[in-house]
């Protein structure tokens, strides 16, 4: 009589656990066709308005154009829990690719005007899809998984910041931009595509007994984020730490040029460092955050943001590589660390309105401070100006919630 053969033990699941989902697989797969075509292209809409006008402020007004929607994420934010995450998500990459097919109608100076247009649109839309998104995320992952996918989304993100440019500007210079328009077009509908095939089991929207009256329904982010005093600390320590680094925005081209005596195309290479650190960042952030807590990392991502930001205050190149790289961890640390702790506090039918007012807390503060950096860079030494931010960020620390209960890891 033979023996009964051993049963083997089942392999470990490698990689990510937010993976275990099959519906953020399909949503991940798309994230790398909209980030691959996003970093591809507003990045050749500035070098083409440069091209065709000769003009550096008309290039530059690109960037502006990006965060004039901000405004607008109130509103956008409301869309995306009023209707269903995902049939958002697939209609919104279908009306870009479509609003980007029109900039093959362009071939001179006289057209710059439309670019603009185009440039809003797409801004306009990639707020409702971010809104959008992190209720799908919700939605799609349990409480323990979410860092793990937020950290995932980040890595992609960061990842594709580092190619995408390079192919971008590889086909403008080859085939001109007409090039980058088609990729990008066909990369959101096949994550359109992608998406109507995510199965998902959606949160119901609010009745209107339970949204109130529209200003209710509308402030509804920002009065979560402010009733709840760990998200709300957290939120006012993000618009500090992160409006300040406006300073450093307006000082790039100084602590290049003045302080480590590089051609201004040094800025690409050591954009890259950062993205670096980001990326590694982003593989790490749920480890940390299951063992530390997501206030915990928080706090550690904005210490290495301010501290990472000091050497560029000296001459030493290596001292600015790390820094850098130091900069990127720290960002994409705090970012998904203060995300998975909003998604794991709010209601799922709130998602859309508290991330729009988390985009506002960030996004709003930055442009204030670099418009004032820019109006006093000629009558402030740069370097005192990276030291301001460097101890403001810092200061910021002092709001952090001190419970245990608010520094608890996730639970597994």
């Amino acid at each position: 009589m033979s023996a009964t053969p051993p049963v083997a033990a089942p392999k470990r699941r490698r990689g990510p656990a937010a993976l275990q989902s099959p519906g953020f697989r399909r949503l991940t797969t798309a994230w790398v066709f909209t980030n691959l075509a996003d970093s591809a292209l507003y990045l050749m809409l500035a070098v083409w308005l440069k091209d065709l006008t000769g003009s550096d402020a008309a290039a530059a007004l690109t960037f502006a154009m990006l965060g004039v929607p901000a405004l607008l994420a109130p509103f956008l934010g409301q869309l995306a829990d009023r209707f269903s995450r995902r049939r958002t998500l697939v209609v919104a990459n279908v009306v870009v690719a479509a609003v980007v097919l029109t900039l093959l109608l362009v071939d001179d100076a006289s057209q710059i005007v439309w670019i603009y247009a185009v440039v809003l649109v797409y801004a306009t839309v990639a707020y409702l899809t971010a809104a959008a998104q992190t209720g799908l995320v919700r939605d799609l992952l349990p409480d323990d998984q979410l860092a793990s996918g937020n950290g995932l989304l980040s890595s992609i993100d960061q990842s594709l910041r580092l190619v995408s440019p390079l192919l971008g500007a590889a086909l403008y210079a080859v085939w001109g931009p007409h090039a980058v328009v088609i990729l990008t077009a066909v990369a959101f509908l096949i994550a359109a595509g992608l998406l109507t095939t995510v199965r998902v089991t959606e949160s119901e929207p609010e009745t209107a007994e339970e949204r109130g009256s529209y200003w209710t329904e509308l402030t509804a982010g920002f009065r979560h984020l402010a009733g709840l005093p760990v998200l709300g600390r957290l939120t006012i320590i993000l618009a500090i730490a992160f409006g300040v680094t406006g300073l450093v925005n307006v000082a790039i081209f100084p602590i290049i040029e003045q302080g480590l005596g590089l051609p201004t195309a040094a800025l690409g290479p050591l954009t890259s460092l950062q993205g670096i650190g980001a990326v590694v960042a982003g593989l790490t952030a749920a480890a940390v955050i299951a063992r530390w807590g997501e206030v915990r990392v928080f706090a550690i991502g904005v210490a290495l943001l301010a501290l990472g930001m000091a050497p560029t205050m000296t001459s030493s190149l290596p001292a600015v590589v790390v820094g850098l790289a130091a900069v990127g961890f720290g960002v994409t640390w705090t970012v998904v660390a203060f995300i998975t702790l909003r998604q794991r506090l709010t209601p799922p039918r709130l998602q859309g309105r508290t991330g729009a007012a988390t985009a506002i807390a960030i996004n709003l503060p930055q442009t204030l401070v670099t418009l004032v950096g820019a109006a006093i860079l000629g009558l402030v030494d740069y370097r005192l100006m990276i030291l301001v931010t460097v101890l403001l960020a810092l200061a910021s620390l002092v709001l952090l919630p001190r419970t245990p209960r608010d520094s608890a890891p996730v639970p597994t």
